[in-house]
């Protein structure tokens, strides 16, 4: 069985072979992986994954005992006090009257949820869950900048090569237009039909202009994917494609969609969230269980009108305590019970939405099967269509030149030639675009862990 790294391989095959990354010049691969590192999507997507890892600590240190310190210092003043401390000195009795007096309280406390129904365990579940959830989130947007990518890349392609077809168109017309001038000079044309041919002339020449504009609204498009700054240049490498690649096998349609529906991260993310409703559910019937906790506690205490000292009051006063609290829900004002019917009401949710997923992939990748197998068979039909419209205008314009056939049917031939090439271009584009889309639907992406595989390193 072909193993992943070698899917991975074939997978950005169709848009490495030939091409190589020099002076600004970025292949497919070096597109994903910038994308990968730079992207602010991703970046957010990822900040998400490592608030999910700190909510499960949080879940997992709520399972452990609690042991807090506490001190209470505190002035004290009884204006009309009237007792105080008798003391003879020299044979003189004096009387002093604290009227203002110290206290300081000195505690250490534990707690111990032992057993709440399973609700503690339940949240470290959820966040444990949630945490592979916001994984998963990241490997959504990954394979969705990759597809956006795929996307953008192959219209770039497809323009480059267009521009390449009315370029010659533009060049057949000029020489059409020459030759037509050279006619009308030693009168074997009129002028209308030479105005004839320099409007075509100039309507390549718009064509011309027209896709290098749309071309350069994609790169602009790929390029502001990519987060590059405005002010950087940016181009893509070309590939020299075969036809070959077009040509290939198109994997079954129950193929892909078997292998997606195990691969693919919305539909584990879906099940993750089956699971999430599920636990939700045992959390709520929890608010029907007892809960037991074990509580312990030190505590020592000063006061200033003491006539020991503060060691001496701290050693005395000092005190132990523990014990076990239980708590009893008789009546909650059906609080529980409306949680539980919540919990159920999204658990069935849940299934649905997994339902839908799945018949939203099962559509998409059929979309694509059909879109690679229709422009398939097109590309086919093109091929031979160019070759046989090539020869036949090979043949008008010598039937042109010697003066038997006329400036319509040229032109006739010569629209039909540019019409049959943009078609075969079209089709030959799209069907590699859908089988890029099976292929990531097969393999269910490209994750952070599979890009490495690549071994290329960041572009800064």
């Amino acid at each position: 069985m072909i193993n992943r790294k070698t899917l991975i391989t074939l997978l950005v095959a169709v848009m490495t072979a030939g091409g190589a990354k020099a002076q600004k010049q970025w292949t497919f691969v070096d597109c994903v992986q910038y994308a990968m590192h730079n992207n602010i999507t991703l970046k957010k997507a990822r900040l998400q994954k490592q608030a999910a890892a700190e909510e499960v600590k949080g879940s997992r240190g709520a399972l452990l005992p609690t042991l807090s310190a506490s001190t209470n210092q505190s002035l004290g003043y009884t204006p009309w006090m009237d007792n105080g401390v008798t003391t003879v000195t020299n044979g003189q009795v004096n009387t002093k009257v604290q009227k203002t007096y110290y206290n300081g309280s000195y505690g250490l406390n534990a707690q111990w949820t032992v057993w709440d129904g399973g609700r503690l365990r339940g949240n470290l579940q959820l966040s444990q869950l949630a945490e592979q959830q916001a994984q998963l989130d990241v490997n959504e947007q990954i394979n969705s900048v990759n597809e956006r990518i795929a996307q953008l890349f192959v219209q770039c392609l497809y323009l480059n090569e267009a521009i390449g077809v009315s370029q010659a168109s533009l060049e057949t017309s000029r020489k059409n237009e020459e030759r037509g001038q050279a006619m009308v000079d030693v009168g074997q044309m009129s002028r209308a039909d030479l105005a004839q041919l320099s409007a075509q002339r100039a309507t390549d020449e718009y064509n011309v202009v027209e896709a290098q504009a749309q071309l350069q609204n994609y790169k602009l498009q790929l390029k502001q994917l990519l987060e590059l700054k405005a002010d950087e240049e940016f181009d893509i490498a070309v590939p020299q494609e075969t036809d070959d690649e077009v040509l290939k096998a198109i994997p079954a349609l129950q193929d892909v969609y078997q292998q997606a529906l195990t691969n693919r991260p919305e539909i584990e993310n879906a099940q993750l969230s089956i699971e999430s409703s599920r636990i939700s559910t045992k959390i709520a019937r929890a608010g029907w269980m007892p809960q037991v906790s074990l509580t312990g506690g030190l505590s020592t205490s000063t006061n200033s009108r003491s006539s020991n000292g503060w060691d001496s009051q701290m050693k005395t006063n000092f005190s132990m305590a523990g014990g076990l609290q239980v708590s009893i829900p008789i009546f909650d004002g059906r609080q529980t019970k409306t949680a539980v019917s919540r919990a159920r009401i999204q658990e069935q949710q849940a299934v649905l939405d997994m339902q839908d997923r799945q018949k939203t992939l099962y559509q998409t990748i059929e979309q694509y099967w059909l879109d690679a197998t229709t422009n398939q068979q097109k590309f086919r039909a093109a091929t031979t269509t160019v070759e046989s419209e090539e020869q036949s205008y090979e043949l008008l314009s010598e039937q042109f030149r010697l003066g038997l056939k006329n400036i319509i049917e040229l032109l006739q031939g010569k629209d039909k030639l540019l019409q049959a090439q943009q078609n075969r271009l079209q089709s030959k584009y799209l069907t590699l675009l859908n089988q890029q889309m099976l292929r990531f639907y097969t393999l269910g992406g490209i994750t952070d862990e599979e890009l490495e595989f690549l071994e290329s390193p960041e572009v800064e």
